[in-house]
């Protein structure tokens, strides 16, 4: 090969590795930019989904997704009740920063949502289904929703139930997926079941014939003699979560009845999903789509003969998180070391989709961890509780690291819980008095309270005092 052949290859060599370079380093543009489906129902609990190991229910759509991308395995929502949390996943922020600690109370507009921060950066932005901020559903013809275009679903439909409007919702996304787009969109489709399970509970349910369908009671069905007294009001008739006084007479049958019809409300709605991921498919669209799935809380689903929600236990609490992207994200993986939580789907998002944040955010971009999950991450996650509409001052924070779970109340005899959740994953076996923990108690305790400085939240747990906090190491 003459010196002039080797020249001239390697000068196009290097043009070509500039070219590439170039291009890697270059923002995204409009092409480039990934479209955002986030998919969310409405009180589903983590281990309602079979792609999380359970046995007694069917959810093929949604484990797709998990088959596709990467599964949270220790994924927190910010509140367990619809609005805080809610607030939170739409924000990337606390439920304290955002002002919604309790359902019925509006974000407050200093914060942008992510259809605000999509929208300014050139992304056509929608939302059909539930936003409940404060509104449960935005109604036509004026109904509106800060950032988003918002689809609405038929007048004359039954807005408490899933069962009526899931279906409508569902009709609206498949209208706009099957529509052309100049821009790269934001979609967020926000299904109501199985929240149903809330009116099935007050409304004397019948139990179904054949018990052998009926799913066992869970292992954590008992209730802990030591429970904190927190946790025993929580169990009382209230104006707020009313829905636990109504299982005072059930016997183990209607027990396993409604966890039964709780996990068909929960394949009700996986088929919708599954609409929405054929029309997604059948257009092309899934190689540039970015989907996340969640849930804005979970469900009691019977442990500690818990129902719905308001409770820091993980029923309630802890729900199912997957993050999706053909070509891009990691398929079939399954991350069972870094908690996760609600307010990082917002810089995470972001993150995939070159979109600048304006404001910064208390949530952090779950990237890293995808890309390489040997990355540290934050650590913990942490959970809000406010479950005394009349109390407000009564409260609770839940701190979640890998291997254990610390819950403090605001007051009550026994204001601490901590649980090994390696070997006490149905949190049966409170820590928080045994000296052999005490190290492990004190560093959450830590933790918590570094936490709390830095969100500029105000709760306050009885140890949160001057001696207390002297004995903190």
């Amino acid at each position: 090969m003459s010196r002039v052949v080797r020249i001239t290859i390697s000068l196009i060599a290097i043009f070509t590795w500039v070219c590439n370079s170039a291009i890697a380093a270059a923002p995204p543009t409009d092409r480039t930019r990934p479209n955002v489906l986030l998919l969310l129902t409405d009180q589903q609990t983590l281990r309602a989904m079979s792609a999380y190991g359970n046995r007694y229910l069917h959810t093929p759509h949604m484990d797709s997704l998990a088959a596709a991308g990467v599964r949270f395995g220790i994924s927190y929502c910010t509140s367990p009740v619809c609005g805080p949390s809610r607030s939170s996943i739409v924000t990337g922020c606390m439920p304290h920063e955002t002002g919604v600690d309790l359902n019925g109370q509006t974000p407050d507009p200093a914060i942008p949502n992510l259809g605000q921060i999509f929208r300014d950066a050139g992304y056509e932005t929608a939302w059909t289904g539930k936003w409940h901020l404060p509104g449960s559903y935005p109604r036509p013809p004026d109904g509106t929703i800060p950032g988003f275009d918002c689809l609405h679903v038929p007048e004359g439909t039954r807005f408490m139930l899933g069962d009526q409007t899931d279906a409508a919702v569902t009709d609206q996304a498949v209208a706009f997926l099957r529509k052309e787009h100049d821009r790269p969109w934001l979609l967020a489709v926000s299904l109501h079941n199985p929240h149903d399970i809330c009116w099935w509970v007050r409304e004397k349910p019948v139990k179904p014939a054949n018990l052998d369908l009926f799913p066992p009671l869970p292992d954590n069905f008992a209730i802990a003699p030591d429970e904190s007294e927190f946790m025993t009001d929580c169990r009382k008739p209230k104006t707020y979560g009313v829905e636990q006084q109504f299982t005072a007479d059930w016997d183990e049958i209607q027990w396993r009845a409604y966890l039964y019809s709780y996990y068909r409300l929960t394949e009700q709605v996986d088929r919708l999903v599954g609409r929405i991921l054929d029309v997604l498919r059948e257009k092309n669209l899934d190689d540039n789509t970015l989907i996340v799935f969640t849930s804005d809380h979970g469900e009691g689903a019977a442990g500690h003969q818990l129902i719905v929600k308001l409770t820091p236990y993980d029923g309630a609490a802890a729900v199912p998180l997957v993050i999706a992207w053909n070509g891009r994200i990691p398929a079939g993986r399954e991350d069972q070391t870094h908690p996760v939580s609600s307010i990082d789907i917002v810089p995470t998002v972001c993150d995939y989709a070159g979109v600048t944040l304006a404001k910064p955010v208390t949530g952090v971009s779950l990237r890293p961890i995808i890309e390489d999950p040997k990355a540290p991450g934050r650590g913990y996650a942490v959970c809000e509780l406010s479950p005394f509409r009349t109390q407000p001052h009564r409260k609770a924070r839940v701190l979640r690291t890998m291997q254990y779970k610390y819950i403090a109340f605001t007051d009550g005899q026994r204001p601490e819980m901590l649980f090994d959740m390696q070997d006490d994953p149905g949190e049966s076996r409170n820590l928080a008095s045994r000296a052999a923990h005490r190290d492990e108690l004190m560093h959450h305790r830590q933790l918590l309270a570094q936490w709390v400085e830095r969100t500029n939240d105000h709760f306050v747990a009885p140890w949160m005092t001057t001696t207390e906090k002297e004995n903190m190491p």
